[in-house]
């Protein structure tokens, strides 16, 4: 038993502790179950490097889809071709409107504490163009991340890489075949240069990226292949990191299924999430689980987990315990 497990199975006892080795134990029973899980990634994960240890939990089998913001499906990438650019500003809270103008004026987008430089986007970008172009062209038309796969794969980028692949979750992705998911993939920076790229004529038209409600049929396709009523096995499990749009566009196939196609389909079969959001009136990322009950998302029998915390701190913590770090 590695000493990270250990230190936790000790001193995490109680409160938000507590519930965060209850919900490694039980992500562990749900596999150990043969169950399958998929991770939702909101915030800017990939900007604070969690690939680090979310590609180890990929190859090692423990994440069978990913359902991201656009925001985490690029910055993955931008990280493997600038880390060393990028800079970390300590002091970020007490930055003026001055300093901020500064960055801009270096090209400099700010992430919390963290600047991606803009140059490493436009590098991306070129790749990105010559693919969408080619695409509209043959009529082929794919998912935004499987354009950024197939940049990847080619291999172009290799000799440009900063840090270290194994530790890119889109690239152990990739090795894996997992299916990666970006709702409102538009509001990105690789979605935005799609459209202006569209309307400066670069790119022949829109109809080479398939829509937000395309990935969705995808994802039901998806969960009726894997849900385990068939094999007698667990039902899909549901981890969470943050709230928003990646959270709440995957965790709706169960109840599309059930309500919309008339199906019968096992419920999530696990469901935690990570979020420093408060329970407010209407917020979907402050919202308790139980909540999803009504919604036809979760079961009233579901392992479900809450963990009032920083991701950044909490997600990295409970895929440690589970790879016995």
């Amino acid at each position: 038993m590695g000493s990270l497990r250990s230190f936790m199975d000790r001193h995490y006892r109680h409160f938000n502790a507590r519930e965060t080795v209850a919900a490694a134990r039980a992500f562990e029973e749900h596999m150990d179950a043969g169950g399958k899980m998929l991770v939702s990634l909101a915030g800017a994960m990939s900007t604070g490097e969690l690939g680090i240890i979310l590609a180890r939990m990929i190859r090692a089998g423990k994440v069978h889809a990913i359902s991201c913001t656009g925001a985490n499906l690029e910055e993955d990438v931008f990280n493997l071709l600038g880390h060393d650019e990028y800079e970390v500003i300590q002091d970020w809270r007490a930055l003026s409107a001055e300093d901020e103008t500064e960055l801009y004026r270096r090209g400099m987008n700010r992430v919390t504490d963290t600047c991606i430089p803009e140059d490493i986007m436009r590098h991306l970008e070129a790749r990105l163009i010559e693919r969408w172009g080619d695409a509209c062209e043959s009529g082929v038309r794919k998912f935004p991340s499987e354009f950024l796969v197939d940049v990847l794969r080619r291999g172009e980028l290799e000799e440009h890489y900063q840090a270290d692949p194994s530790e890119s979750w889109l690239l152990a992705a990739m090795e894996k075949g997992l299916p990666v998911y970006s709702p409102g993939w538009e509001d990105s920076t690789t979605g935005n240069m799609f459209a202006a790229n569209v309307l400066l004529g670069k790119v022949p038209h829109h109809q080479c990226v398939k829509t937000g409600t395309e990935q969705f049929a995808s994802l039901i396709e998806w969960y009726l292949a894997n849900n385990g009523a068939d094999t007698g096995s667990r039902s899909v499990g549901f981890f969470q990191i943050g709230g928003g749009i990646a959270g709440d566009f995957a965790i709706c196939a169960v109840p599309s299924i059930i309500q919309d196609m008339q199906r019968e389909i096992p419920f999530w079969g696990y469901f935690c999430q990570i979020s420093d959001a408060d329970v407010s009136y209407g917020g979907y990322s402050g919202a308790v689980p139980n909540e999803k009950i009504t919604w036809g998302k979760l079961d009233a029998n579901t392992p479900r987990f809450v963990i009032k915390s920083d991701a950044t701190i909490v997600a990295p913590l409970i895929f440690g315990y589970l790879l016995g770090d």
